[in-house]
């Protein structure tokens, strides 16, 4: 197994009703599905990283925090806007801010838990039409649609839980 992709790469799908609903609730239990994976971890556990020149645990859930307060200002900007150039950031150097240290995971779970039921508020009721809305990714020089960002987004939460869960699966943590 590649550590760095536990549970394979996203791979775009076409739209569908029953993948958008499955995306939906990817979106919706993110914050519970995170917060059960660490509920046991201590600080040793905490600060070890998932692979070898990886990420600790305590970066993984601030970065998914980071990411999704990103990606919640992506839909947003989308909905209400003609494929609006979005902004860019470097998600490694976000990772090693003084914040990542100082602030306890269980802030970012506590935000995860409200910035999703915004997020899954703000996209459960979109239109077929809406879905196909886009924006521009200037660093992939690309229109990107609401509905490609969602299977990458409902993809994302799992994949970092997934780094979680396979770090405490191969040491024994439970």
């Amino acid at each position: 197994m590649d550590l760095r992709y536990p549970i394979g790469n996203y791979e775009p799908q076409p739209y569908n009703e029953e993948l958008k609903q499955r995306w939906l609730y990817d979106i919706k239990y993110l914050p519970t599905d995170l917060e059960i994976a660490i509920q046991t971890l201590d600080s040793f556990q905490f600060d070890t990283p998932y692979r070898e020149g990886g990420w600790s645990v305590k970066q993984v859930v601030h970065h998914v925090a980071d990411s999704h307060m990103n990606a919640y200002m992506r839909f947003k900007l989308g909905l209400t806007e003609d494929n609006p150039v979005i902004k860019t950031y470097d998600e490694k150097k976000w990772a090693i801010l003084a914040d990542i240290d100082s602030i306890p995971v269980n802030v970012s779970v506590t935000l995860l838990h409200a910035l999703h039921q915004r997020w899954y508020a703000s996209l459960s009721e979109l239109s077929d039409e809406q879905w196909q809305r886009t924006i521009f990714h200037p660093e992939q020089k690309k229109a990107i649609t609401l509905w490609h960002l969602l299977g990458m987004y409902a993809w994302h939460g799992k994949h970092h839980v997934a780094h979680i869960t396979e770090l405490i699966e191969r040491n024994n943590w439970k």
